[in-house]
């Protein structure tokens, strides 16, 4: 935001991120299409009708794009807070485990650095669920190879990376390192992980009913299109210029609720999801790099007791 402030001129041009070469054809076609029309209205030709004014009412329009944007930027947002959800329980799981459950073996210790990690491979594997990508090389660092080529078989990787680290944490439980209540508490923390997966799904299979998409394209292209009938009388050889304008701000709208409807892509207004699995990888290795008294306290029972 203080970028934006800071560099308003530039943001205001900015080519990169804005729906310009979305929209560019089809505004070129409809400024194409109004000086057709002043050239035929500068020959004579009878083709200024002021009555198409009320062909399709401004008022109906703008609330059909304002309801279009507003809809598809609730999705943004519901999207933003699953995955803000899920970083907040990825974090807090992580810290529960990494200090209620002690090592006593290096064995153990390397166990729990897998369970860490595996919360991070749950959250890379929703990103790619949701961009319906196949499992690739940045899950390989983060799992077994067993498990890493059990979940390329898997139609849904990231539930079975859940029940992954469901059953460590019921294994610990089994070896009496973790006692009901924490048990407790870590499932439903990785539960919330899994519910806000399904938030995110509901938004990525639920799309803008088709029939709605369809008639708002009609009615923009119309108004559009009848534009320069109305305005030829008044406008004269600016009359492509002015519907190009026009146009441009209609398609724009309807272009920007386009592309936040689903935030989960590439493209430059969607979530930053490589950035933030990038972002919990390095809490969960800042995270490893620390020894909780607790451990510290376990090693030294052990040591007395050999």
């Amino acid at each position: 935001m203080v970028t934006e402030r800071r560099h308003w001129f530039q943001t205001a041009f900015q080519i990169r991120g804005s729906v310009i070469p979305a929209i560019l054809g089809r505004t070129a076609i409809c400024g194409g299409f109004g000086v057709l029309i002043a050239v035929l209205f500068h020959v004579q030709y009878p083709v200024a009708m002021p009555t198409l004014a009320s062909l399709i009412p401004n008022i109906v329009l703008g609330l059909l794009l304002v309801f279009r944007t507003n809809t598809a930027y609730e999705r943004f947002w519901e999207g933003r807070k699953c995955w803000g959800t899920l970083v907040n329980t990825v974090r807090n799981l992580a810290r529960q485990i990494w200090i209620a459950i002690a090592a006593a073996t290096p064995t153990d210790r390397a166990e729990k650095i897998a369970a860490l990690r595996m919360l991070v491979a749950f959250c890379v594997a929703t990103k790619l669920h949701l961009r319906q990508e196949p499992i690739n090389d940045e899950l390989q660092s983060l799992l077994s190879p067993a498990h890493y080529l059990t979940l390329k078989r898997m139609n849904h990787p990231p539930l079975e990376i859940a029940f992954w680290i469901g059953d460590y944490l019921q294994r610990r439980y089994a070896q009496n390192q973790l006692n009901a209540y924490q048990l407790s508490a870590m499932h439903k923390l990785l539960d919330t992980m899994v519910d806000m997966l399904g938030g995110c799904e509901r938004i990525l299979k639920t799309p803008m009913p088709i029939a709605y998409a369809i008639h708002l394209k009609q009615l923009l292209l119309l108004y559009c299109l009848s534009l320069p009938f109305q305005v030829v009388e008044s406008m004269g050889w600016w009359t492509g210029p002015v519907v190009a304008l026009i146009s441009f701000t209609l398609f724009g709208i309807e272009e920007i609720g386009i592309e936040i409807e689903n935030p989960f892509g590439h493209d430059p207004n969607d979530l930053p999801l490589d950035t933030i699995c990038a972002t919990m990888l390095r809490n969960i290795d800042d995270l490893i790099t620390l020894t909780p008294d607790s451990q510290q306290f376990w090693e030294e029972s052990v040591r007395d007791e050999g």
